[in-house]
């Protein structure tokens, strides 16, 4: 995830002068933030090398007490994770695809959170550096996102809507060339992982690359570059959901305003909560369920006004139907079927 997250409270009835000292990260925060990248790089490193490697042959620990029914996850977690090390010491190449996955999500995200970030400097909005957030090997992406917190209100609607929006949008412009190469360099067969076949079904974008480009998307096994567009695809449409302060919620809210956004919202997620059931009973995934929980929590989580409620004008209106057009390219209703 990488939506961002505004603390309500009574704003004051002028505006709040811009205060660019305010914004400047200190030695400490710095070192925290990198010290968060730094792992997250390490973690989705991992789950490159997970995705690229052959399913390793593990055996089951042995059940035989209470112990070793308590440490039956943990120890299979480690025998795992133990095997992947191994096959990556006797493949090196293995550690090269995890690298560039980890290269190109990381791209993708902190090109995402620095569109946020910068707004949020432009405006004179105090705000953290990106949180990068890891997450255990084995998880398919190796992070759990990235996120800013925003400290001080938002002064304006524009501030809100290009806050809101520069995030999506700079990741998608960073994203683009990465979903071409994806796409050019893919080869024949799908991944098979855990016994399962997974399918990662392919988002507008794909498709209209692949048909410029004559590439064949039908059993291609995802690269690197494949899944880092993939999961950036899926983070941006996800992101663009117009709920509470996910980063569509933002644009929502500076469009229509409160009441509009309201609506709109619960709409969004009853429309999300239908296609996880029809996810699971069609495609055999139960993935969609994890966004309707996260869509739940946003729906209770109350959207803060800006202090001034000016005319959006007319060229930020063409940012939104380009926003619109950019969750069209990127969102997959049933984003895996697994056989």
């Amino acid at each position: 995830m990488s939506e961002h997250i505004q603390p309500v409270s009574s704003f004051p009835t002028r505006p709040v002068a811009r205060s660019i000292s305010a914004a400047d990260p200190t030695t400490r925060e710095w070192i925290k933030h990198s010290s968060l990248f730094a792992l997250t790089f390490i973690t989705t490193t991992i789950a490159g090398v997970v995705t690229a490697a052959p399913e390793p042959d593990v055996a089951e620990p042995a059940l035989s007490g209470f112990l070793s029914y308590l440490f039956y996850v943990p120890e299979y977690y480690r025998r795992i994770v133990t095997a992947l090390l191994w096959q990556v010491v006797a493949d090196p190449g293995l550690l090269k695809s995890g690298v560039t996955f980890a290269i190109a999500l990381l791209t993708i995200l902190t090109a995402h959170e620095m569109g946020h970030y910068l707004a949020c400097r432009h405006y004179g909005v105090r705000a953290t550096l990106p949180f990068f957030i890891p997450a255990p090997p084995l998880f398919l992406a190796g992070t759990f996102g990235a996120f800013i917190k925003m400290k001080s209100p938002i002064p304006s609607r524009r501030a809100l809507f290009d806050i809101g929006l520069a995030g999506p949008l700079a990741g998608f412009v960073v994203l683009l060339p990465i979903a071409v190469v994806a796409v050019i360099t893919l080869q024949s067969a799908h991944t098979l992982l855990t016994g399962n076949t997974i399918v990662f079904n392919d988002p507008l974008l794909f498709q209209i690359i692949a048909k410029l480009t004559g590439a064949n998307l039908i059993d291609a096994s995802p690269n690197p570059f494949y899944m880092a567009a993939w999961i950036g695809l899926l983070v941006t449409s996800l992101n663009l959901m117009p709920v509470g302060q996910l980063d569509g919620g933002h644009g929502t809210f500076a469009i229509f305003g409160p009441r509009a956004h309201k609506t709109i919202g619960r709409v969004a997620f009853i429309a999300v909560a239908t296609m996880s059931l029809l996810g699971f009973f069609w495609h055999g995934s139960p993935s969609g369920f994890l966004y309707t929980v996260l869509l739940a929590v946003m729906l209770r989580v109350r959207h803060p006004a800006p202090i001034r409620l000016e005319p959006l004008g007319q060229a930020r209106i063409v940012v939104a139907v380009v926003t619109l057009l950019v969750f069209a390219l990127s969102f997959v209703p049933f984003p895996i079927t697994i056989h």
